[in-house]
């Protein structure tokens, strides 16, 4: 974003423009110095009228609130946005995606935090989803499990994760692997309504409701029980798998490696997980599957949006794109930010500042 300069006329037209003797001449150079100052500034005053207002003049409070999933880029969104405009202040809290779109409907909040496709429902009540990034869900174990070496070279198929989240019909590690033995396996869901719960079981073609194991509150406090467990198997959303400093698994974590192809094994393209830039990276390319990756959304209610929420809605979808890919998150194409654009330019909402 382009910063506008604010000159100094003292030093800049005195110090600069106007030569040195013209400076020190007292008495009648006095007036003749005055009107070639003004002769010449009055034209840039002139055309500084025609400019637009400067951004930082936009005022207001946004209030935002729900998944998880989004919250680590909606607080450099927030961040950067307030920086840029002084007089906005941003409430933002976490506390999942079904919170965000029950606060946004009902005008508790003026943007919803959404990490899962919007229900047909919500769509009558008048929520407007925009697509802002993308991002996945991952399987997580301990990095302690006594079968680590097998596991990650077979890898988890997809069928056999149903049939220990949803059908609980393999429950201990051995029974997984093909080896005698009754290790358990610790299952770890959420117990909030969130996206990332809905993702992982359209993963296995199940809703949240249907998977079965031990529900823990919030993303964090699902990396943890699992950090905790050595027999334990759960799920996160990208940036609560990752330590957005080494970008590696948090300490105690190990991202489950998949089997996509059914062969038994772990092939070198699904072998992506050492680190989140490779991980996004195959997102990008279509390697990892939809879902567990998916678009996360903000979304709004047609009636009632304010300028100042408007503009920072056209900010995160323009300028805020440039923040996605630091945080972990993948950015839009310009053709789908494009198409998010309308959908806010398409609606009889008030005029934004932008």
């Amino acid at each position: 974003m382009s910063s506008r300069k604010h000159w100094n006329c003292r030093s800049f037209w005195f110090g600069r423009c106007l030569p040195a003797r013209l400076m020190v001449v007292p008495g009648k150079f006095n007036l003749i110095v005055t009107l070639i100052f003004l002769l010449t500034l009055a034209p840039l005053l002139s055309s500084a009228g025609d400019s637009p207002s400067p951004k930082t003049s936009l005022t207001g409070k946004i209030s935002i609130s729900g998944a998880w999933a989004l919250y680590p880029l909606a607080v450099r969104w927030a961040d950067r946005f307030q920086k840029e405009h002084p007089g906005v202040k941003i409430d933002l809290q976490a506390g999942g995606a079904g919170k965000g779109m029950a606060d946004v409907l009902a005008g508790l909040v003026d943007i919803g935090l959404l990490s899962r496709d919007i229900h047909p429902e919500e769509l009558t009540r008048g929520a407007l989803p925009l697509a802002v990034a993308r991002d996945a869900v991952v399987g997580t174990m301990n990095q302690n499990n006594p079968f680590l070496k097998a596991i990650l070279e077979k890898g988890l198929t997809r069928e056999a994760l149903r049939q220990i989240f949803v059908e609980a019909k393999i429950q201990f590690w051995e029974e997984l692997l093909g080896l005698p033995g009754k290790t358990p396996i610790n299952v770890y869901i959420r117990s909030d309504a969130c996206g990332a719960a809905e993702t992982w079981a359209a993963f296995i073609d199940a809703h949240q409701e249907d998977l079965k194991g031990i529900a823990i509150y919030g993303d964090p406090g699902l990396a943890e029980a699992v950090r905790r467990d050595p027999y334990g198997l759960g799920f996160n959303n990208l940036n609560f798998a990752y330590n957005p400093g080494t970008l590696r698994p948090h300490q105690g974590l190990l991202i489950v490696p998949l089997d996509l192809n059914h062969n038994g094994k772990v092939d070198p393209e699904e072998d992506f997980y050492q680190d989140r830039r490779r991980l996004t990276a195959a997102i990008g390319r279509g390697q990892y599957p939809s879902p567990p990756a998916r678009d996360l959304y903000l979304v709004v209610k047609k009636t009632g949006l304010r300028p100042v929420t408007r503009a920072f809605l056209e900010w995160v979808l323009t300028y805020g794109q440039d923040l996605a890919e630091e945080a972990g998150y993948l950015r839009l194409d310009d053709q789908a930010a494009a198409r998010e654009l309308q959908k806010i330019r398409g609606n009889s909402f008030p005029e934004s500042r932008y």
